[in-house]
């Protein structure tokens, strides 16, 4: 007997109708076979699937078992194809009555017949709007975050033995209420308050300005000055997200498996903080059948880059592109994908590794035999991908004159410091620095340069190049 199931598959951020089509075959020697192209998370179903439908007190049909997942030219992949598949098979079977009209399955299954949560809901939800099924079977744990787009009704499944009941018509299951209000607050700031910041006037007006202006932010100064702090709470002067914005940032965080089940909701913008060891795919997305990166999980929200220079120059410019664009396109012999990447980027880095420890933070002055400045970090080849020329266009900007965190030097009574010390000052000004500037404006002078984009110095440092 022939049966036939719907279910979708995720491509992107998108879904796609996938059919089930299970045949079992009166003769033969008892096989489970599954084709169309499936992965190996599709292929071990066979044995996730014959389990649930033992322990549920169904019976498994020891016959040769024919599951062909169309179109066979996409690639299947993921574990929610178990819940069709065990449809699929009582249907054939004779164990339960096809329901009329158009249905969803969805759901990965447990040995023991319950529904586990499932990455990708919200854009297979979609996909049955989009298509006019009126019908979606999920996992009860999922039925929150399914019922967010509305206009289809969601069924929450617990088991598979309440759905063969269910599709019986023995104990029929309520389905899900109406989705969330995404318009309510949540006062939750994971990231801390700007408000909360004391001090740091000149970096909190540059976070403010870089804030309505979306513009994207670099920050150098020495450790323990407050970069990471300011980046951190840069979300909480951000502008609500609106109900779209919500549900766009919701789908990304669901198709990357990193939505929690009991909060099924973004409300609050991202803020992504990769380290700077993170390869290219996981930056901009990438895979072999691609997944989102960081600069797409950052997606309206901020993107910080702590310890700028350490990325690299092949870093930054994979990111060029899609900062430019707002979104990213990732190419691969199977097809290609979109990602959305419309973000804040925001980058940190020290001048200096020894920045209060020879010299004071505002001075520009090269080392001498008690400072050598780390030759991999300070040399002009490192800086220059965060701020010398040539800048990445969306680092240029301008560079608002700020008088800095003062350091604290140290000093060494009685001690010759031949060629010069590191902060030597004079007239109390700081001594200019001798690092040539883009464009030729003077160092801590306001300048602009195209771009628009709001560049603030929270402490100077000792820098070479």
């Amino acid at each position: 007997m022939l049966a036939k199931v719907l279910t979708g598959a995720v491509v992107g951020l998108d879904g796609a109708l996938v059919e089930v089509e299970v045949d079992i075959a009166p003769g033969g020697m008892p096989n489970f076979l599954v084709v169309g192209l499936p992965d190996a998370a599709v292929q071990e179903a066979r044995e996730r699937v014959r389990a649930a439908i033992r322990n549920s007190g169904l019976s498994f049909p020891m016959r040769r078992i024919t599951v062909n997942l169309a179109p066979a030219d996409l690639k299947k992949e993921g574990p929610s194809y178990d819940l069709p598949i065990a449809v699929g098979i009582l249907i054939a079977s004779g164990q339960v009555e096809a329901e009329p009209g158009g249905v969803l399955y969805l759901g990965e299954l447990s040995l023991d017949g319950s529904l586990r949560h499932t990455p990708g809901i919200i854009a297979l939800v979609a996909l049955a709007r989009e298509r006019g099924l009126d019908t979606v079977y999920v996992p009860a744990i999922d039925a929150r975050e399914a019922t967010l787009l509305g206009g289809v009704r969601v069924m929450p499944v617990p088991t598979l033995g309440a759905l063969v009941a269910h599709l019986r018509g023995e104990a029929p299951l309520a389905p899900a209420p109406e989705g969330e209000d995404l318009a309510a607050g949540d006062d939750e700031r994971p990231g801390g308050d700007l408000a909360d910041v004391k001090g740091q006037e000149h970096a909190r007006r540059a976070l403010e300005v870089a804030a309505a202006g979306a513009h994207n932010l670099l920050m150098a100064g020495p450790p323990g000055a407050g970069k990471t702090l300011l980046a951190r709470a840069l979300p909480s002067i951000l502008p609500a997200m609106t109900r779209d914005e919500c549900l766009e940032v919701t789908k990304i965080y669901s198709v990357a498996g990193q939505l929690p089940p009991e909060r099924p909701v973004v409300r609050q913008r991202p803020f992504r903080a990769p380290h700077h060891t993170i390869s290219h795919a996981g930056l901009v997305g990438g895979g072999r059948w691609p997944r989102p990166g960081e600069i797409s999980l950052a997606h309206r929200g901020v993107l910080f880059l702590d310890e700028l220079p350490e990325f690299g120059q092949p870093a930054l410019d994979v990111l060029r592109q899609p900062l430019e664009d707002g979104h990213i396109t990732i190419s691969r012999a199977q097809g290609s994908v979109t990602f959305p990447a419309k973000v804040m980027l925001v980058g940190a880095m020290n001048p200096c590794p020894c920045v209060r420890k020879y010299h004071s933070a505002e001075s520009r002055q090269p080392g001498t035999r008690d400072h050598r400045p780390a030759p991999g970090r300070q040399g002009a080849k490192r800086r220059r991908p965060a701020e010398g020329p040539p800048l990445p266009q969306p680092l240029a900007g301008a560079r608002p004159a700020s008088g800095g965190v003062p350091g604290a030097p140290r000093h060494h009574p009685g001690r010759d410091r031949g060629g010069g010390r590191c902060g030597q000052r004079l007239d109390g000004r700081a001594v200019g620095e001798r690092r040539e500037r883009p464009g030729g404006y003077p160092a801590g002078a306001p300048d602009r340069a195209p771009g628009g984009t709001a560049l603030a110095r929270v402490a100077g440092g000792c820098g070479r190049g």
